[in-house]
């Protein structure tokens, strides 16, 4: 007699996987301010990293209308997020926030991937 394994599927919940790059409400909602101010509202945040700064990366943000085929894009509150398969890979991770304190109004990238950064954290290694 031969005993035959029986191979059955769990129902266990998946839990939900976090988003790669967080886009916070703060940052959603100044980005929704500043593309009201342009009248456009097919504008969209384009956040990518370039060759620069004190420490060899640097951040950059700029509108864009369209997304590239390249380009992962993220919703947040109704305001869309591109950003390009290079600077993509050194964000994964990473935070993107709007702050305003005494120091001014800005948006801050908290990157886990930076090895380092400069003082003013427009900058960092990878």
């Amino acid at each position: 007699m031969s005993a035959v394994a029986e191979n059955t599927v769990s129902e266990m919940p998946v839990p939900e996987m976090p988003e790669p790059i967080l886009f916070t409400d703060s940052a959603a909602a100044k980005v929704a301010d500043l593309i009201a101010e342009e009248g456009n509202p097919e504008l969209k945040l384009r956040v990518f990293v370039q060759g620069g700064g004190c420490s060899g990366f640097s951040y950059g943000f700029t509108f864009d209308e369209i997304a590239n085929e390249d380009d992962t894009t993220m919703t947040k509150n109704g305001v869309s997020l591109l950003i390009d398969a290079m600077s993509y890979q050194y964000l994964v991770g990473a935070e993107i926030d709007y702050k305003e304190d005494l120091q001014g109004a800005q948006f801050v990238i908290k990157n886990p991937n930076a090895t380092s950064t400069c003082g003013c954290g427009s900058s960092f290694s990878a």
